[in-house]
């Protein structure tokens, strides 16, 4: 066992690796339902059978996710780029500036409450430590903990597998019912529920009331669905 996994009793642990991808999982499940949804009840609204609103389902959460997926890849690509270019910069200015990238750790350290008299004692840590130096200068300086670097490709997975699980509860009633009506109403039972439960397993995360945040992806999601289906209606009697 780890050594940060021995806790006395009663000690509450941290989320731990996940935390860096909960980004990922809470947009990826919570844009799957209300997108897929919104858009099933657009082409709702408009006069569309229950077969052209599944193709339409299916089409729009395939291409959801993919396009998730990709972006979400590119993006944390690109960020963990830029954090690999900003190591080597910090390197470079260890090698070449010691002595002014001391003075900023020790600016860092005062800022944090870090007492005058202690200064010297905690800079003497990294005196003849250019690899702690350096994992300091890049956590207080540019926020970068090597721990919470995050995969692109765990983040594309996350993203886009999530988008299309969310998608699930909008798409699945117009395979099963034949009526619109039906199928709608019940597309609409099922992503309320999801979006009420994905805001109960955030509040688990972040500590806050889970009634609340259910009621506060219900609410978003609910006027987006009212606006849906105004707009497809209005759009539909205007196509006639």
């Amino acid at each position: 066992m780890k050594s940060d996994e021995i806790h006395p009793p009663g000690y509450e642990p941290h989320i731990g690796e996940s935390r860096q991808y909960w980004r990922d999982i809470i947009l990826g499940v919570n844009d799957g339902l209300v997108s897929i949804y919104l858009l099933i009840v657009g082409v709702s609204a408009g006069g569309l059978i229950s077969d052209q609103i599944l193709l339409t389902g299916i089409a729009g959460a395939l291409a959801g996710a993919v396009s998730m997926a990709a972006g979400e890849f590119l993006a944390t690509k690109s960020q963990d780029e830029v954090l690999s270019a900003e190591l080597e910069l910090e390197r470079t200015h260890i090698a070449k500036f010691r002595d002014a990238e001391f003075d900023q750790l020790r600016g860092f350290f005062a800022d944090m409450g870090v007492k005058p008299e202690h200064l010297d004692g905690v800079l003497e840590a990294f005196a003849d430590n250019d690899e702690a130096l350096l994992q300091a200068m890049a956590a207080l300086e540019f926020g970068f903990l090597a721990k919470e670097r995050r995969s692109p490709y765990r983040a594309m997975f996350a993203s886009g597998a999530l988008f299309l699980f969310g998608s699930l509860p909008s798409v699945i009633p117009f395979a099963v019912f034949g009526d619109v009506f039906e199928a709608t109403v019940a597309a609409t039972v099922l992503t309320m529920a999801g979006l009420f439960l994905v805001g109960v397993v955030k509040a688990n995360v972040t500590k806050t009331g889970r009634v609340r945040s259910g009621l506060e992806n219900l609410v978003i999601a609910g006027l987006g669905g009212v606006v849906a289906w105004l707009l497809g209606r209005a759009v539909g009697n205007a196509l006639g």
